[in-house]
């Protein structure tokens, strides 16, 4: 798909600014992996009792997002020209 320079551009800022947001969503986001061991089930399951498992839900499903629209982001830019012979 063939796009003008001012979509380009368009398509290019945002994908720096999907990408900077996404830096921000993975930093802010409290590490998962020592939760996910079979010694250590403990913070699992608190963290499933926990007021705040919605807002770390809601984080992941944001950061989920993010990488989503980044990657139609990527689709547009990258995608194949339409053939538009007859």
């Amino acid at each position: 798909m063939s796009t003008p320079a001012d979509d380009s551009a368009f398509l290019s800022e945002l994908e720096i600014e999907v990408r900077t947001e996404l830096i921000v969503a993975e930093v802010g986001q409290p590490t998962v992996a020592a939760d996910t061991g079979p010694a250590d089930t403990g913070p699992a399951v608190e963290r499933l009792l926990d007021p705040d498992a919605e807002a770390y839900a809601d984080a992941e499903r944001y950061e989920v997002s993010l990488r989503t629209l980044l990657g139609a982001i990527e689709a547009v830019e990258d995608g194949p020209e339409p053939d538009h012979q007859s």
